[in-house]
């Protein structure tokens, strides 16, 4: 299937459409000409190119190499210039200001405040830069004719001992720019279940929290995610794959985790690239999102790290419709998902399912009735 097929999108369609955006890392997303300006300004000296083009390419190779030493060293480069308020402001200012151009208009955007504290700066400080940035993100995403709106995960290391420490800060800051809370980092030699004094306070505080989950580890990282620590949502989770079984004449029998996960209604953040460069997945057509699609599991489409993988949400979309076929209708599928699955207040997402992404979809799909009439009125008078 090609973008010319009457149903299915074309490129400048995708990048049009509102899109939401829950699972993506603020470390993971810089421009590279921004890390160039920022090593120098600090006197960073390890990049592995001073060339803009060169760096993303050498970033994207990098997460392709199947090297997990290599890949993490990526992100070595990224925090090494992020120490500083100048710099967590500038990179989250261009973070929210590259999603709206994108078409985004909603994100969560997810960041270790621990692993910004090597220039001295204070969990504090570092929370309340990021928040300045997106604020201003939003402000020139706007003046350029864009609408957009970010909340900021602030997330956990599985190895260290700070998942508390993040938790309580997180809440003091959930009513000023912080939505919510996640633990991320290796999941084999690391449950989530290492920090369940973190997330009891969370439900003791009523806070909302999204847990690494089924990504690099399997079923028992899920079950854990959710049995025991109480996640709302799971990041990545492709990993419930393992309990569904397709029989050779196409049926599909869920095993009870999966099942549980379906009929709760559990929001799965699906990272469709970056799955192929871990090897959670073989290919995009191997993806398990294809058959959880057709199960209706609760599913959203997300960028991940979009510096690492080369993408974007769009990218990500382009992916799917070039694989799978998907219309705007299974996009707008996708994107109610994601807002649905937000951890801003029910009103608010529903403001924005009813007065932004549908009638943005409704307004996309029409084109196709103009272009058809255009066309059939050319044809009749030729």
């Amino acid at each position: 299937m090609t973008s010319e097929t009457p149903n299915l999108p074309t490129p400048d369609q995708i990048r049009r459409s509102p899109k939401v955006l829950l699972h993506d890392h603020l470390d993971g997303g810089l421009r590279p000409g921004t890390i160039i300006e920022l090593a120098r300004e600090v006197g960073y000296e390890n990049l592995p190119e001073t060339d803009a083009d060169k760096l993303g390419i050498w970033f994207r190779e990098a997460a392709d190499s199947g090297s997990l030493p290599r890949y993490l060293e990526t992100f070595a480069h990224t925090c090494a210039v992020m120490q500083t308020k100048a710099a967590l402001y500038r990179v989250a200012a261009e973070c929210a200001e590259d999603l709206a151009e994108d078409g985004v208009v909603y994100a969560e955007i997810r960041y270790a405040p621990e692993q910004h504290l090597e220039a001295g700066l204070t969990l504090e400080e570092v929370v309340e830069a990021v928040n300045d940035g997106f604020r201003e993100g939003e402000r020139r995403a706007k003046a350029n004719g864009h609408r957009i709106r970010v909340g900021a995960l602030l997330t956990a290391m599985r190895h260290a001992a700070r998942a508390l420490e993040i938790a309580e800060l997180a809440n003091r800051y959930r009513d000023n720019g912080v939505v919510g809370f996640d633990i991320a980092g290796a999941e084999a030699g690391f449950p989530p279940t290492r920090h369940l004094d973190a997330f009891e306070y969370l439900k003791r505080e009523n806070n909302h929290f999204t847990i690494h989950a089924g990504e690099a580890f399997g079923l028992p990282s899920i079950w854990q995610a959710l049995q025991w620590c109480g996640a709302d949502r799971l990041g990545h989770g492709v990993k419930i794959i393992d309990d569904i079984e397709v029989a050779e004449d196409g049926s599909v029998k869920l095993g009870r985790l999966a099942s549980y996960v379906r009929d709760k209604r559990i929001p799965l953040e699906m990272c469709p690239t970056s799955n192929l460069q871990t090897a959670a997945a073989a290919s995009y057509a191997e993806h398990p999102i294809g058959l959880l699609r057709k199960l209706h599991f609760r599913l959203t489409v997300n960028t991940d790290n979009r510096l690492m993988s080369g993408t974007s949400m769009s990218r990500e979309f382009e992916h799917l419709v070039d694989t799978f076929g998907y219309t705007l209708d299974d996009m707008q599928w996708f994107t109610v998902n994601a807002m649905k699955s937000a951890f801003i207040p029910f009103d608010e997402r529903l403001a924005m399912i009813n007065e932004v992404i549908k009638p943005g979809y409704a307004e996309l799909k029409s084109e196709w009735l103009f272009r058809q009439t255009a066309s059939t009125s050319g044809s009749v008078s030729a």
